[in-house]
């Protein structure tokens, strides 16, 4: 069947609650509306209202909440309204969710998802733009996830919440319904920590994630190079091999991504390219990101965000050195 990405993940949500009686849902609006964006539409008159629960306005409750339920059975699934809202449970997430396994030397897990819509694109209001990928993908113990397609999102939702560690599932609101894809209609797992090749090629190595996939395939596109395209899908833990073994077969390579410039998680990859790779490029590693900015508002938002035409010229300058 064809499905969007919010449609493959409301997908995901029926198939795994309906599979297991410890999925828990909850978080601002997903139950009476379905949330904000809809991802949550129907679960309550399917699974009512104790397993699916509309929950105060306090980021902090809900992820501690889940941290709770988690490291006694269940497997909840929390939804943050939008990422920028995420920063007041960080403490949650860095001190209690991503160390429950080390603290306790194994003896305790906290098996649990947050789920949030990230990124520029939709021209929303300041706080519900951010792209803090980077962040969060720095602190050991938390994985971070990143669909691009809606067969990755519904099979990387399952994987998640299958996961015996926590989760934060980053959901790119900006191409929520901007395509359909191929959806199988059975349950199945996208594999955590491994990149997806894209396009492959031999001239050119290009890295990115999220609804920035679509612009740097566009820009593959236009300008004609022979490039390598990796969909990284999971920033921690990362698919180092895909990209350093590209690397080595295309001796150049670029980074896409929206997140501020100064840094993001591109930083990490241009690290790990030059640690292990460093003597097979023939040109530096570039970079095309958003600027060292809040996102701004309205028209300037399409002026923040990398487009064609800037990544285009990312790879101009990578293949003329």
């Amino acid at each position: 069947m064809q499905e969007t990405i919010v449609g493959a993940i409301n997908d995901a949500l029926h198939a795994e609650m309906a599979t297991d009686d410890k999925v828990v849902v909850f978080g601002e609006d997903v139950a009476e509306s379905g949330g904000v964006f809809r991802a949550t539409d129907g679960l309550k008159d399917r699974f009512g209202k104790e397993r699916v629960t509309d929950t105060p306005l306090s980021e902090i409750a809900i992820v501690g909440g889940a941290v709770g339920l988690a490291m006694y059975g269940y497997r909840p699934v929390a939804e943050i309204q939008f990422s920028g809202f995420l920063t007041p449970a960080f403490d949650q997430l860095v001190t209690q969710a991503s160390r429950i396994r080390w603290r306790t030397r194994g003896e305790w897990t906290a098996p649990l998802v947050v789920r949030t819509p990230y990124g520029a694109g939709v021209k929303a209001l300041e706080h519900h733009s951010e792209s803090l990928e980077g962040a969060y993908g720095h602190v050991p113990g938390l994985k971070v996830v990143v669909p691009s397609t809606p067969h990755d999102a519904k099979g990387l939702l399952i994987a998640a919440i299958r996961d015996p560690d926590p989760v934060l599932f980053l959901e790119p609101k900006h191409i929520y319904r901007s395509f359909n894809g191929e959806l199988p209609e059975e349950s199945y797992k996208v594999p955590i920590g491994e990149a997806a090749v894209r396009r492959e090629g031999t001239e050119l190595t290009v890295v990115s994630w999220g609804a920035m996939m679509e612009p740097t395939m566009a820009a593959v596109e236009n300008h004609g190079v022979d490039a390598e395209v990796i969909d990284l899908r999971t920033v921690s833990p990362l698919d180092h091999e895909t990209i350093v073994e590209s690397v080595k077969r295309t001796g150049r390579a670029l980074v896409v991504h929206e997140a501020a410039r100064t840094g993001g998680f591109g930083s990490e990859l241009v690290a790990r390219i030059n640690d292990d790779a460093l003597y097979y490029l023939e040109a530096p590693v570039e970079r095309v990101t958003g600027f060292d900015i809040p996102v701004p508002l309205l028209s300037m938002e399409d002026y923040y965000l990398p487009n064609p035409p800037r990544i285009e010229e990312g790879i101009r300058r990578v293949l003329e050195h």
